[in-house]
């Protein structure tokens, strides 16, 4: 059923008759055939990081979908307060999908559930304005341009250590400053200099797939090194950069916002800005924004104008790490360094992306590569939750911090803006050495230490 129709007659669930929803027409409507797969079997709970540092089964992704079934029955009103605060607690990062065996489609019923209650219940302020700013171009620009000046002062790293949000905010923003591979007085983060290993393919890459970039927000705005290295890894690997200049925000923020019809928009933006740049595959360095891209179809399912050509985007839609795997990658020169490597959410859970990460980077020769322990479990980013919940973001970032010092690697590296930023500022606030960084410009230096051993650092 898709939204804007009347939900049919009362279907049978698990041997009993089930009523129609109370709001009919609305996402959450839609969205209920979801709701009713779930048989409350508890494997979730330990999937979940909000459960796990809360230890309320409100909290938790069981906890959720009753409240959710309650809101469809209408035993709740959609401007409960209690279960809007619970559900603004969620992170949204479907580590219960993996560990659910009924196949719930948590995150859809997330998103449906928020967008539904979203009419009665407004969004806070700050959520409000952080929306409005991804949703104007012009504004944006705007405002990472001062954000890359404010980060320039090196007042950031200063104001890290203040408490609550204000202090977080500046810890992300210095955490988004290029972090250099090369030796710095013989720190564990050397770079082994000297030419490729024997068999390291040295002639031109095989031509592939022309693909555009998608530059995303935060990755355009405060991250472009990491989009600049993975525009010459892909370029190194055989594949012809493709400019899709009106590209806009993926709207992954707003659709788990509940802000749907913004969502859309946005989708609707990118979706002609694609198909009208020919590149045959959209490269994505940002999990967040990859698993949001695969799923316009879904987003835009209800619009025949629009159905067909979203489900096509989202089948050329490939994380960077796919893209690489796929090719090889190429090898390039040793770079002898320890790194922690984390999986994102978004790529794991929501793409079911596991296995290209660590591919990729098995082509650094000298790199030693460990996944962390747990590395399944949140940091607590969320897109701008750790804005609108700093508390219950960094009770689940505490685990993830204490597993990136355990490792004892100079680097951890994760390829999402929001779990870089979440990461590194955390780190930053606890005044560890680690710091965080894309896995693409762990290759990206490879490549550039093979072809010029004297070259400087990220750019």
């Amino acid at each position: 059923m898709s939204a804007g129709t009347s939900p049919g007659p009362a279907a049978p669930v698990h041997g009993r008759a089930r009523a129609a929803c109370a709001h009919p027409g609305t996402p959450l409507a839609a969205e209920l055939p979801g709701l009713d797969a779930c048989v409350h079997c508890g494997f979730c709970l330990p999937a979940c990081p909000t459960y796990l540092a809360l230890e309320d089964e409100n909290d938790s992704p069981r906890g959720r979908l009753v409240l959710m079934r309650a809101l469809a029955d209408g035993a709740v009103a959609l401007d409960d307060a209690a279960v809007g605060t619970h559900l603004d607690r969620c992170l949204g990062c479907r580590g219960c999908e993996t560990a659910c065996p009924s196949g719930v489609p948590y995150g859809r019923l997330l998103e449906a559930t928020r967008a539904t209650m979203a009419g009665a219940r407004p969004r806070p302020l700050v959520a409000r304005a952080m929306l409005a700013v991804f949703a104007r171009p012009s504004v944006l620009a705007l405002a990472m341009a001062v954000a890359r000046a404010w980060r320039g002062t090196g007042l950031p790293s200063v104001l890290a250590r203040l408490p609550g949000r204000i202090g977080l905010a500046h810890a992300m923003l210095a955490s988004t400053a290029p972090v250099s591979l090369r030796p710095r007085g013989g720190a564990a983060s050397a770079v082994a200099a000297g030419p490729a290993t024997g068999g390291l393919p040295t002639g031109a890459a095989p031509r592939r797939e022309p693909v555009a970039l998608l530059e995303g927000c935060v990755m355009h705005g405060l991250l472009g090194h990491v989009n600049r290295a993975t525009s010459r890894v892909l370029a190194h690997n055989g594949h012809v950069i493709v400019a899709a200049p009106a590209q806009r925000c993926c709207g992954a923020l707003h659709a788990h916002a509940g802000d749907r019809e913004q969502a859309r928009a946005l989708a609707r933006s990118n979706i002609a800005a694609f198909e009208a740049c020919g590149a045959a595959l959209v490269a994505v360095n940002s999990a967040g924004c990859g698993a949001m891209m695969k799923e316009y179809g879904h987003l835009l399912a209800d619009d025949p104008a629009w159905r067909d050509r979203a489900t096509a985007l989202a089948a050329r839609v490939r994380d960077v790490s796919e893209l690489l795997a796929a090719a090889g990658p190429r090898g390039g020169a040793p770079v002898a360094v320890r790194v922690a490597v984390d999986h994102p959410c978004h790529l794991q859970h929501a793409q079911r992306v596991v296995r290209e990460p660590a591919a990729v980077l098995t082509a650094i020769p000298a790199l030693e590569a460990t996944p962390l322990p747990d590395a399944d479990q949140c940091c607590g980013s969320a897109g701008i939750f750790n804005l609108l919940e700093p508390g219950v973001a960094l009770a689940v970032l505490a685990p993830k911090l204490a597993q990136v010092e355990a490792a004892g690697a100079p680097l951890v590296a994760t390829g999402n803006p929001g779990c870089l930023l979440h990461i590194g500022g955390g780190l930053a606030r606890r005044g560890a050495a680690v710091r965080a960084v894309h896995p693409v410009m762990l290759l990206d230096e490879s490549y550039r230490e093979q072809y010029s051993p004297s070259g400087g650092g990220p750019s």
